[in-house]
This record gives C-alpha cells, sequence and structure tokens, in this order.
C-alpha cells in the first residue's frame, strides 16, 4: 500500500537550516511556502536593527539584526559585513545543522519545461547526498542521475567519488551579470533551462553566487565566509565569490567535490547597474590578480582541516595581495576572527581531519 505523500517526511527535515539575509519583509516566503515550511529558518536582518521585519505566518525561524550580532560576537563582530548580503555568513556561524541552504528575498519557484515547480532545495539535497566526481570529467555529467552513469573509458578508480561540499544552483530570468555586462545587456534575460549538474574539475575555479546555494555545513562551513563588503569597504558584490574562492581551493585540497548546475530559482529583480557599478569598479580590476593568487594557492599537508587551510589562505592574502591594496590586508585579519569567532560557536573538536577521497 503506498504511503501517502502528506506522511512522508521532508529530506533533512531536522538536519538543515534556510538562511536568508534580508532589509524588508519577507513575503516572498509565501510562493516558497510548500518547499520551505518544514524546514528552520535562520534570517539575519541587515541595515537599520530597530526596524521591524515581517515573516508570514506558520514558519519556523529565528531573526538576528546588528545588535545581536554585536551581543553574540562582541569585538569580533566587526568580520560581519554590514549594509551587504556578505552579512548572510553569520547565520552559518549560529546554525547547527549539518547542511546550509541560502538564498535572495528576490528569488522565488521557477518552474521547468514542462511547467511544473522547481523544488530547488530537494534537488539541492540529492545534489549534496551523491558523491561529486572533480577528478576525472563524465561527459554524461552527474553519473548519479537516473538514466545516466559513467561513461565507456571512465577509470573504475574514480568511480566511487568523493563527498559533496557544496552545491551551487542557478537562476532563470534575471542573469547574474557584472555591472559592465548588464550596461550593455539590459534586457537581457535568462531563458535557458539546462537540465544537467556536473562536477566543477579539481584545479578549476568559478563564480559562486550566493543568491541559489547549499552547503555540508560540517565538511565546508568554515571556509563559507563572504568577507569584508558593503558599509565602509572599498568594494561590494565580491562576497560569495571571494567565500567561492578560497572555498574551491580547500574543497580540492581536501578532496571535496562542488557541483554545479540544477536547481534554477526565478531571479525576479534586476539590481541598478550603476550602483552596481560603484560597487564593482575596483573589483574589476582586482579580480585580474585575484584569479592568478587562487590558481597559485598551495596548501601544506598538514592543513587536515579546513580551519587550517582558511589560516593558510590568510596569510597568503596577506603576504601577496597585500601588496595590491591594503583593503586585503584588512580582510586577512578579518578571515582569522572569522575563524575564531567560528571555534567560539562551534567547539574545536568538531574540526576534524577530513578523510581524503572519502565517498559518501
Amino acid at each position: 500500500m503506498a504511503v501517502p505523500s502528506s506522511s512522508i517526511a521532508p529530506p533533512l527535515k531536522d538536519e538543515l537550516d534556510i538562511v536568508i539575509p534580508t532589509i524588508r519583509n519577507l513575503d516572498f516566503l509565501e510562493q516558497w511556502r510548500p518547499f520551505f515550511q518544514p524546514y528552520h529558518l535562520i534570517i539575519v536582518q541587515d541595515g537599520d536593527p530597530s526596524k521591524t521585519i515581517k515573516v508570514p505566518e506558520g514558519f519556523d525561524y529565528e531573526l538576528y539584526n546588528r545588535n545581536d550580532i554585536n551581543r553574540i560576537l562582541g569585538p569580533k563582530a566587526s568580520c560581519i559585513s554590514f549594509k551587504d548580503s556578505a552579512c548572510r555568513c553569520f547565520g552559518y556561524m549560529v546554525s547547527k545543522k549539518k547542511y546550509i541552504y541560502t538564498i535572495d528575498d528576490d528569488c522565488f519557484v521557477a518552474k521547468d519545461p514542462s511547467g511544473k515547480d522547481i523544488n530547488a532545495l530537494q534537488q539541492h539535497i540529492k545534489n549534496l547526498l551523491t558523491p561529486s566526481t572533480p577528478f576525472f570529467f563524465n561527459t554524461l555529467y552527474d553519473p548519479y542521475r537516473d538514466g545516466a552513469d559513467f561513461v565507456r573509458g571512465y577509470p573504475f578508480s574514480f568511480r566511487e567519488g568523493v563527498l559533496t561540499a557544496v552545491s551551487h544552483g542557478l537562476w532563470l530570468n534575471i542573469p547574474d551579470y557584472d555591472a559592465p555586462t548588464q550596461l550593455v545587456k539590459p534586457l537581457e534575460r535568462n531563458t535557458r533551462y539546462v537540465d544537467a549538474v556536473m562536477s566543477i574539475p579539481k584545479g578549476t575555479l568559478f563564480p559562486m553566487c550566493g543568491m541559489n546555494l547549499a552547503f555540508n555545513r560540517e565538511l565546508i562551513g568554515p571556509a563559507m565566509y563572504f568577507g569584508l563588503m558593503g558599509d565602509g569597504q572599498p568594494i561590494g558584490r565580491y562576497d560569495d565569490m571571494w567565500a567561492g574562492w578560497c572555498t574551491k581551493v580547500i574543497c580540492d585540497h581536501l578532496g571535496l567535490g562542488v557541483k554545479t548546475g540544477l536547481p534554477y530559482i526565478w531571479h525576479s529583480k534586476a539590481s541598478n547597474p550603476f550602483v552596481n557599478l560603484k560597487k564593482e569598479y575596483k573589483g574589476i580590476f582586482w579580480q585580474e590578480e585575484l584569479i592568478p593568487f587562487f590558481q597559485s594557492v598551495s596548501l601544506p599537508k598538514d592543513c587536515t582541516t579546513v580551519q587550517k587551510c582558511y589560516i593558510e589562505i590568510s596569510n597568503q592574502v596577506k603576504a601577496k595581495l597585500g601588496k595590491v591594496d591594503d583593503y586585503f590586508s584588512k580582510l586577512a585579519d578579518a578571515m582569522v576572527t572569522w575563524i575564531e569567532a567560528w571555534d567560539e560557536l562551534n567547539p574545536p573538536s568538531a574540526a576534524v581531519p577530513v578523510p581524503k577521497g572519502a565517498s559518501k
């Protein structure tokens, strides 16, 4: 006898937190209610802490504003950005769950080509619970999906795969473009639905977008620091990419996997390209130095935990990128502060070495 769908527990219901940074009422959750309501939400309120953020009834949530961040972290709160969505990483730090899904408040439920609503969270969970294959590319993409497998010529020694640390989702409608591209393509919309998930190969960096992102907090959480952005900083809109570059280098070193592709969400609102250009313009120049830096980062063998890897990257940031601009020396210090704060809220006993090449 079939079990009624209503009685089937949502996957990872007690093991996953949804983290949402916001400055506004969260009406967008109404559309996500069928998919998000069973889960616990961590809302990180940016901007004016005296403003009341309204959350639709029926959701289980905790909300932190800047006063809460200052109270919990004390002087170490300086590492959490203000007036920038980078503040979301505070939610990663205070969570006690194994998995995190983070989404922006201008993202809605997308539809697949058949017109069916996409349960983005469910697809992220599938991505995280199946192995990645970063050491050898499979031309059928994800070999663990129904109807796919490893192709002829794929080494059997690599077919076990490795643990997946990150699931990077995509977006329909408003593309995640930088300001110059927005300015020259103001009307462009992404209508291409590519039904694929793939492991990003070892040694390959990628521009991580934080608006539709899931990760295994126990495996890679301390690396998901979104940097110093926004108020008082010379740069913005590079928070998720900074976290992505650090995370990918560490995943490569520890033998963990990163996937990109499905699921899609519907990105509803284009941000102002002129405002974005003001935030991004230094980053557009700096990234020509940043990418070669991350491509050349080498982590010693004794870096066996994410924390050790991250501190080593911070040392290299200060030594090499500090010459590019003083901002990176300040950022390197904030990276150390972030790890110290993480370990205070998450006892170091949890920072066990990651088994290299292990699979789920």
